[in-house]
């Protein structure tokens, strides 16, 4: 990772756990609802989604993804969210083992289900906190392409 994410992104990113994913084939984006946990050390999402869905095919097809994760509020002053760019790789190797067990430690049902692991690897991140001031942001980008 070429640079520390900023300790309020990981922070807000921390305190939720849901995120909605999006992927896209053939310019007809669509996007879903994922449970998640967040490793800030390999700073990546894990999830565990159905390979026969729509997203999980998607993804097995064109792998970079957008995702965001935001605080439901009416108040102005304490709008949060956090968009995301990255790609996304099917757990399938032993290198990605951990991404398995840090999902199932936090969501041991997970295992009653069917389904595939996923890390989600972001290389961009804007995030909106307008504790800090209408419309500040805060970004982090690994790739300096976004």
């Amino acid at each position: 990772m070429d640079e520390k994410v900023d300790n309020r992104i990981v922070e807000f990113i921390n305190n939720h756990h849901v995120l909605t994913l999006a992927t896209t084939i053939d310019d007809y984006p669509y996007c879903c609802n994922c449970y998640y946990v967040y490793d800030e050390n390999e700073n990546l999402f894990a999830i565990k989604i159905n390979e026969d869905t729509r997203h999980g095919k998607e993804m097995k097809i064109n792998p970079k993804i957008a995702a965001s994760i935001v605080l439901e509020t009416s108040e102005v002053g304490k709008i949060q969210g956090l968009q995301i760019c990255g790609t996304a790789e099917y757990c399938k190797d032993e290198s990605l083992d951990f991404v398995k067990k840090i999902y199932l430690k936090k969501y041991p049902y997970a295992l009653a289900v069917s389904g595939d692991y996923v890390a989600l690897r972001p290389n961009f991140y804007k995030f909106t906190d307008n504790r800090f001031g209408i419309g500040k942001k805060l970004l982090w980008n690994s790739n300096k392409k976004n």
